[in-house]
């Protein structure tokens, strides 16, 4: 039998970049359904705002192990993107309420941590993090801001228990919360269904 080996070269050749094709074409669609399904919707007037979690809009903390700001700075984020869909400037407002429904559902009032405890690292696109202590929040205002026309900003926020609260590891106290978006000051953003 006579062997070739420039044909086998090629078909080894070909079956490799199919195998590989086939690879990236299946890890490519199975991120994007995945990421997608992360993702909630909300809007308001003229923003589009995408929570890339599946708890949307809400953040809590549920273990209370203190730690200091650098590993806070590492530790989980929430993120979200805040798209403008008109041709002109858009103020806004981000906030963090608490989440008095979740305090409720989980009969959790006396096991909430104190807000001079957590601390909380608001991230803008590239620029570096804001660290504040959730207690020398005014009016529960993270940022305020304006969006130019047809453009869009990305926030990571990231919450822990700051190592000078004393508080022991493993302790049950916990924190919710949820972020708001709100327009113009007036007009807050709501989730799409």
């Amino acid at each position: 039998m006579y062997y070739n080996r420039k044909k086998q070269l090629i078909k080894s050749g070909c079956l490799i970049a199919f195998i590989l094709l086939v690879a990236i074409f299946a890890t490519h669609h199975i991120y994007y359904k995945f990421k997608e399904e992360r993702n909630v919707d909300y809007s308001s007037e003229s923003l589009d705002i995408v929570f890339h979690e599946k708890a949307g809009d809400k953040v809590s903390i549920t273990k209370a192990t203190p730690v200091t700001d650098s590993v806070g700075l590492s530790s989980r984020a929430y993120t979200l993107t805040i798209t403008n869909n008109l041709t002109e400037p858009v103020e806004y407002q981000l906030n963090l309420i608490e989440d008095k429904e979740a305090i409720e559902n989980d009969h959790c009032e006396e096991y909430q941590l104190s807000k001079n405890s957590i601390r909380i690292a608001v991230k803008e696109d590239d620029k570096d993090s804001k660290i504040y202590t959730l207690s020398d929040i005014e009016n529960n205002v993270l940022d305020v801001g304006s969006i130019k026309p047809l453009a869009e900003k990305n926030y990571s926020i990231r919450l822990w228990v700051s190592s000078e609260s004393g508080l022991p590891n493993g302790s049950q106290l916990h924190y919710h919360g949820i972020l708001q978006v709100i327009e113009d000051k007036t007009d807050l953003a709501l989730a799409v269904r």
